[in-house]
């Protein structure tokens, strides 16, 4: 096992892309109240363990260097392509940048940013409005905002998973039912049927793939 050549220990980096992709989050979802601001710093939060372990110190790849090290004695564990782990465990050697899941992930972390776009636009108008939020991805879905949440989360996972990460993710989406739950709650009390009928045609998070199911549905109600 070779320990040379750390990658390493730069914080400066750690503080810039977390500022970067909460940042980035935040121009599109832009908090209002409490419980958008918990969904958001659950998020941050997951960000800033991701980077500290990318670029900071690798908790992970040091926990598991033992087995890591016995079981791949060529692998440099503290050189930053060792924590892209799929890569490692699955025998690859070499630039993982541009294996499969690396661009996998790319794709859900744009999706997830594209999806929390189009939803905060929507959102925004109906708040403006006192009005449900019904087009857009509202229309496929009722919390668009909290599936793009979890699509990068889950992106970021594809490229480089972290025992701290893996142990928040379902936490956290755990955290993000309950909040979408809560806020069902405040809006049948505000619309009242006009949410029912709303939430009657409109899954929660599961968009229906078919017209027809979706019109099945409409029909039903």
């Amino acid at each position: 096992m070779s320990n040379t050549g750390s990658d390493y220990g730069l914080w400066s980096l750690v503080v810039l892309n977390s500022v970067v992709f909460i940042g980035f989050a935040y121009s599109f979802f832009k908090p209002l109240n409490l419980r958008d601001w918990r969904g958001f710093g659950a998020y941050s939060a997951f960000i800033v363990a991701l980077f500290a372990e990318m670029y900071g110190f690798p908790l992970t790849i040091y926990l598991l260097s033992g087995w890591l090290g016995s079981k791949y004695p060529d692998v440099n564990l503290f050189g930053h392509e060792a924590g892209h782990l799929w890569w490692v465990l699955t025998g690859r050697h070499g630039d993982p940048h541009f294996s499969v899941l690396h661009l996998l992930s790319f794709a859900f972390i744009v999706a997830g940013f594209t999806l929390l776009s189009k939803a905060w636009h929507v959102l925004y108008h109906a708040q403006r409005a006192h009005a449900l939020a019904t087009s857009g991805p509202y229309q496929r879905v009722r919390h668009p905002q909290y599936i793009g949440f979890v699509a990068i989360m889950f992106g970021f996972l594809l490229q480089w998973p972290t025992l701290l990460t893996l142990g928040m993710f379902p936490v956290l989406v755990v955290m993000y039912v309950r909040l979408a739950i809560a806020e069902e709650r405040d809006a049948e009390a505000a619309f009242g049927q006009a949410w029912r009928d709303y939430a009657a045609v409109t899954p929660r998070f599961i968009p229906r793939l078919s017209r027809h199911a979706r019109a099945r549905a409409a029909d039903s109600h």
